[in-house]
């Protein structure tokens, strides 16, 4: 399999072209109603397919990529920080565009746009619902029709999460530097003495997560399987909506030629069942989500996030037909408690082994 260019660094992927992208847990929200952004409870560990290839099912092995554990009805957010440079980054929820709809393509498109834009997109914790919302990414296993695959496709064969980078052409990309460090020049000589650079307190939103799981090499490895056993066969998942939430996804406002035509790198993400963690890898999975209430009476924060100088991208026919996962599993019995108006934060106006990509 071919060397994708894509790298963990503890539990972050860094892709070709400067995308930086975590996987964070957080909590699922109710199906009715719009709420702010809930905050993140801790990265999901990360680790390479090829690394357990004697534990992984064969499919796996053939997609390549990485994998990371989720619990049933756990949700998720994508945090890009940390990328510095323009880039282009498609985001797949079973081959399904989280941003258009759309089937999963190698090349952008704009009408509709099926990309993000990094680093303005900071990051985004479901698909696009438009009007300056989206829904939330809820794990669900494959064959109850109930991932967004199922739903927009009438089938569920991928599962999992898909990205793909595309960095600006070069001499673009050359043009944006030179802008940049003028940029940073005008600040440097305007700020006063010991301001510039600092960070904002408490990291924000796409800051890091409080209950960062462990790096790779803090649990024992795993048994090796039985000489000639067959990997045992795994539960697929992949990722349904839930609940609404005020975040927008963001209209490129540079010409699509400014972008490469062709990505930089990509990598197929497996959604494992915390069983399944412990089974191919040896470590302990994270704990079972926070429950809400009490993780409200606890008065942790809120976000909401505005960028009054970017515009909101429409949503598409695909996206507003599907249906939340409570639909297929039935009611969350867990009572829900608002967050009061306090809690509400108003925000903005190292390589390791290259991660192997194969046939998806």
């Amino acid at each position: 399999m071919a060397d994708t260019g894509v790298r963990i660094d503890g539990n972050t992927l860094r892709l070709p072209g400067g995308a930086v992208v975590r996987f964070v847990r957080t909590l699922r929200l109710p199906e009715t109603g719009t709420h702010p952004l809930p905050p993140g409870l801790g990265e999901f560990p990360v680790r390479r397919v090829a690394d357990y290839g004697d534990r992984v099912p064969e499919e796996w092995r053939a997609r390549g990529g990485v994998m990371l554990p989720v619990y049933l009805r756990e949700a998720m957010w994508l945090s890009f920080a940390g990328t510095a440079e323009p880039v282009a980054l498609q985001v797949g929820v079973g081959k399904v565009c989280a941003v258009s709809g759309k089937p999963w393509r190698d090349r952008l498109v704009r009408k509709p746009q099926n990309y993000v834009v990094l680093p303005r997109q900071p990051w985004l914790d479901g698909i696009n619902s438009g009007k300056g919302r989206v829904r939330q990414f809820v794990a669900v296993p494959l064959g109850l029709g109930a991932t967004v695959e199922g739903q927009v496709t009438g089938e569920e064969v991928w599962g999992g999460v898909q990205l793909q980078s595309f960095p600006l052409r070069e001499d673009v990309l050359a043009e944006w530097r030179r802008a940049e460090r003028e940029r940073q020049r005008r600040l440097r000589s305007a700020a006063p003495p010991g301001a510039f650079g600092a960070p904002p307190p408490g990291g924000g939103y796409g800051g890091p997560a409080p209950m960062a799981a462990a790096a790779p090499g803090a649990a024992a490895p795993a048994p090796s399987a039985p000489a000639g056993a067959p990997p045992r066969r795994a539960a697929a998942m992949g990722l349904g909506v839930g609940g609404s939430m005020r975040q927008e996804v963001y209209r490129d406002d540079r010409p699509l030629g400014d972008w490469s035509e062709t990505p930089a790198g990509r990598v197929f993400v497996h959604l494992v069942t915390p069983p399944q963690w412990r089974h191919i890898t040896g470590e302990a999975p994270p704990p079972s989500p926070v429950d809400r209430a009490a993780y409200t009476r606890a008065g942790l924060p809120w976000y909401d996030y505005y960028d009054e100088d970017a515009e909101d991208l429409a949503p598409t026919d695909a996206l507003e037909s599907v249906k939340p996962v409570g639909d297929w599993l039935g009611d969350d019995v867990e009572p829900w408690q608002q967050p009061s108006a306090g809690q509400v934060v108003p925000l903005k106006d190292a390589p390791g082994k290259p991660v192997e990509d194969g046939e998806w």
